[in-house]
């Protein structure tokens, strides 16, 4: 009931405030009685955001991280209202005590003194304009009083159904190093996800703090942007196709943010994962190598087709680094030789037929990986550095965009990262970013 009475509240709030608005009902002497519902309307939105986090799954746990590092990218209070959320140091639990003292005590009080602002100025100036409608006022009771009665009664059922229905969704304990989940916010705020999309690098604060802002303060400011006398409905074609372009605008956002959902993702990590997701790098990268040195015209890997060498798998472990240096010379160079020699040292014919089964373009990935020395700083299947971040499960977490723009300029996204900017040729940056995605959580 909780949770989708959240999105019923939401539902009715907007459809009150654009009937509100065709209708023109801020108008003058009503301006007071639309900023207060503006007020109201964020205040709505704050349940939503402080609410998301409460059921401390892995779902509200990686969208509330995605919330505070919007709301710290603020122009100059962007840190202190991090360090006002308790998520100056993560999502933890100073910011889930601060969530929930937010969502049950100061947004209640603050919405029931609202309300009942909001109610006394309905109650003082009326509903609508009289010059809207020709007929005679009518008194509340009864014909008014049936109407909502009946809409609540719509409405309470609506819920009801879905609650018996449809179950909430609930994942498992929120665990920041699991990363099974993709951050994904409420319906209501996908268009927002989606809008950010537009904006990358320096330009991303425009996209989640300029734009939202300058939104709320231009539906404040509509009782004196519109100064006209009031109109009737049919009368009023400006803001009924404003309205209609809004909506338009914002449900064209809402699907492309569905659309563009990775598959498989934003739900637990449970379906089954290609056996060669689970290899090290430096074995997709061999095999790319051994591939492009066209060691495969005289070697099979696994005694898959019989060829005129020998089946290489649990043939080189025999061998000294010279006698393969002498089979290689020329083709490799020191890099790739490496490579290819820990990978044929690795091998196995289980192993190899694994291998063998990886997507071209994911081995070009490796490849691209190894090339430029990640592993150094980055572990990836067990196998790497410690000084980054684990990238197991990074394409849940972060998208291409932004693993594009943390390759090419680290330091625009991370300030103070050791991590140095990459000159990647398109096909190069694509290739490694295809890889990363498909790597599963560990």
């Amino acid at each position: 009931l909780h949770h989708w009475g959240s999105s019923l509240l939401v539902v009715v709030l907007v459809l009150h405030m654009v009937q509100v608005f065709v209708y023109g009902a801020y108008k003058r002497p009503r301006e007071v009685t639309w900023m207060v519902g503006v007020v109201l309307l964020l205040v709505t939105l704050g349940f939503a955001l402080t609410g998301y986090l409460l059921p401390w799954d892995n779902r509200a746990y990686w969208g509330t991280v995605v919330t505070t590092e919007i709301a710290g990218q603020a122009p100059l209070l962007g840190p202190y209202i991090k360090r006002m959320m308790g998520a100056e140091h993560g999502v933890g639990a100073l910011a889930y005590a601060r969530f929930y003292a937010l969502h049950t005590v100061v947004l209640p009080v603050t919405a029931l003194l609202l309300v009942g602002l909001h109610l006394y100025l309905v109650r003082r100036h009326g509903v609508t304009p009289a010059a809207a409608d020709a007929r005679p006022g009518r008194p509340f009771f009864p014909r008014q009083a049936l109407k909502d009665t009946v809409a609540m009664f719509a409405a309470f059922v609506t819920l009801f159904v879905l609650a018996a229905a449809v179950p909430a969704p609930l994942d498992g304990i929120a665990d920041p190093t699991e990363d099974g989940y993709t951050p994904r916010p409420e319906w209501y705020f996908l268009f927002l996800f989606q809008a950010l999309k537009f904006f990358e690098g320096p330009l991303e604060p425009v996209g989640s703090v300029v734009l939202p802002t300058v939104a709320v303060v231009a539906l404040l400011a509509v009782p004196f942007l519109d100064r006209s006398g009031v109109k009737r409905v049919a009368q009023r074609t400006f803001a009924i196709g404003l309205v209609v372009l809004c909506l338009a605008g914002w449900a064209s956002l809402t699907l492309a943010a569905v659309a563009t959902t990775p598959p498989g993702l934003g739900g637990t990590n449970g379906g089954a994962v290609d056996g060669w997701a689970t290899a090290a790098p430096v074995d997709l990268a061999g095999l790319g190598y051994f591939r492009a040195a066209r060691c495969a015209g005289c070697h099979d890997l696994a005694g898959e087709s019989p060829k005129e060498g020998p089946t290489l798998a649990g043939l080189v472990p025999q061998k000294s680094q010279r006698w393969l240096a002498d089979h290689v010379k020329g083709a490799l160079d020191r890099e790739q030789f490496d490579a290819v020699e820990l990978f044929l040292r690795r091998l196995t014919p289980e192993h190899a037929r694994v291998l063998l089964e990886a997507p071209a373009d994911i081995v070009a990935g490796a490849q691209v990986f190894v090339a430029n020395n990640c592993s150094a700083c980055h572990t990836i299947n067990g196998m790497g550095g410690q000084l980054g971040p684990a990238l197991n499960g990074v394409g849940r977490r972060r998208t291409g965009e932004a693993i594009a723009r943390m390759i090419a300029d680290p330091e625009s996204q991370a300030p103070g990262t050791m991590m140095p900017p990459f000159d990647l040729s398109g096909r190069e940056r694509d290739a490694l970013i295809g890889y990363l995605l498909s790597l599963p959580g560990r």
